[in-house]
């Protein structure tokens, strides 16, 4: 399913990304903190956005130094970008070849909004100007108008391997979104990549297989100490007939008798 670029006008901004998106100080909180990051722990001097919106993340990489520049397919979007940062951002289509390279690419939550013919020509495009992409596309939300693309990451990944690029199985990602993942260009031969996936994976596999039975034996200890059903049932039944039984006294002639003189010594006791 195709995406007219007139969609995403003002009434998507304003009602289809969470919360209305626009240029204010949660939003620039937000990309402010992808940028640290992507500025801290890869260090590009070249970077697009490829599908800027509102141009925020370009602002705030410039901000720290970075030249950064952005393309989106909806005029209005470019429209609303910061006036200073107008110059470094420009209407367009990601399918389409870019006139320069660069040190990374970043595409957020853009491809589940493509066909696939369209996504895949995206990532075409991605791979052949930049060695490195940070890369996020939502795998849930469909009931989003404009999800007509939505994949797990698996698909992703391999729409991308096919371009000679592959996970970064030790960069977390997970600052943009819990699926986010930097794709890196590799020459390496097979098993080179193959041993790295595997070291990630039976890392997560053993941690997981470890907190599975912290789980069980957590629930064991917590059935051992927990009374069982029957004694449950016998506290109950003994705390019935303690009950019945002092029901009973309070029922009986010596009870009567003893409430006056309490009564009277609780008058006359001095400390």
């Amino acid at each position: 399913m195709e995406i007219p670029s007139h969609i995403f006008d003002g009434c998507y901004y304003a009602h289809s990304c969470g919360r209305p998106y626009k240029r204010d100080a949660e939003w620039l909180a937000f990309f402010g903190g992808i940028a640290e990051r992507i500025a801290t722990e890869i260090r590009p001097q070249r970077v697009l956005d490829a599908g800027c919106a509102l141009g925020l993340l370009v602002e705030t990489l410039r901000d720290r130094g970075i030249d950064a520049y952005g393309i989106d397919i909806s005029a209005f979007a470019i429209e609303q970008v910061h006036q200073p940062i107008k110059p470094f951002c420009r209407q367009g289509s990601v399918t389409e070849p870019f006139a320069e390279r660069y040190d990374l690419i970043v595409s957020i939550e853009v491809l589940e909004h493509m066909s696939a013919p369209e996504a895949e020509a995206a990532i075409a495009t991605f791979c052949a100007h930049s060695d490195d992409i940070l890369f996020s596309s939502s795998p849930f939300d469909f009931k989003e108008a404009t999800h007509g693309n939505v994949q797990p990451p698996e698909y992703w990944a391999s729409r991308f391997a096919l371009h000679g690029f592959y996970r970064d199985v030790d960069f977390d990602a997970s600052f943009i979104t819990n699926w986010a993942v930097r794709f890196r260009k590799r020459n390496d031969p097979p098993h080179r990549v193959v041993a790295d996936y595997e070291r990630a994976f039976s890392q997560v596999l053993i941690e997981r297989n470890e907190l599975r039975q912290k789980a069980l034996e957590t629930q064991a200890e917590m059935s051992r100490m927990a009374p069982s059903a029957e004694q449950l049932a016998q506290a109950r039944s003994a705390l019935a007939a303690a009950e019945a039984t002092v029901a009973g006294m309070k029922r009986s002639w010596f009870w009567r008798a003893r409430a006056p003189w309490a009564w009277l010594t609780g008058r006359t006791f001095v400390p």
